[in-house]
């Protein structure tokens, strides 16, 4: 009996590490959550894609030193009416000091198919947005998204996100995954 009882508490074990050692980025899965101030229905992602700069590693440290930018698409339905953002979180290290990421032609999206410039919105005032920022010292805004615009993401062999800073542009590059992670919450909201 008891080794009975050994037997399947270290098969749910197994399964439980099993489950958790297949988290990487590719198992982001799309969140869907009613604000309860607002009574809208919010989709997003779990947690924002990460898109590193040059050769810089993905970890669960942040280093400081090294910039880092995030984004996430939101998707906000107020009783049938959807319209669509982008999160964008960037955090600037020792190597760069950014401009202000709400100001026109501050942050570019590259694509497969060219480059857009992204348009700041004001986002619907929730009780807790969809992503929480990284870093308390870094920059968060939300920019204007449609249904094609997050599409073409998900189709893009490259997603990249330029952003200024002291006249320069620095250039943040999402994994292979970020594609896939799009194309699972795009057809989590019916597209």
């Amino acid at each position: 009996m008891i080794l009975s009882r050994l037997r399947v508490t270290a098969g749910l074990a197994a399964a439980v590490c099993l489950s958790a050692g297949c988290a990487s980025p590719a198992s982001i899965k799309p969140a869907e959550v009613t604000d309860e101030r607002t009574g809208m229905t919010v989709g997003s992602l779990d947690k924002p894609i990460e898109l590193r700069q040059g050769a810089a590693q993905n970890s669960v440290v942040i280093d400081r030193r090294i910039s880092r930018a995030y984004l996430g698409p939101v998707e906000w339905d107020a009783m049938g009416t959807v319209s669509y953002g982008l999160w964008v979180h960037v955090l600037p290290g020792r190597d760069w000091q950014f401009e202000d990421i709400k100001a026109p032609g501050a942050v570019t999206l590259s694509l497969d198919s060219g480059a857009a410039a992204l348009s700041a919105i004001e986002a619907p005032k929730l009780a807790h947005g969809p992503y929480q920022p990284v870093g308390s010292w870094g920059q968060t805004q939300y920019f204007r998204a449609d249904v094609d615009l997050l599409k073409r993401m998900a189709s893009s062999g490259t997603i990249e996100l330029d952003v200024k800073a002291g006249g320069e542009s620095v250039r943040f590059t999402a994994d292979s995954d970020a594609r896939e992670t799009l194309s699972r919450y795009l057809h989590a909201r019916g597209y």
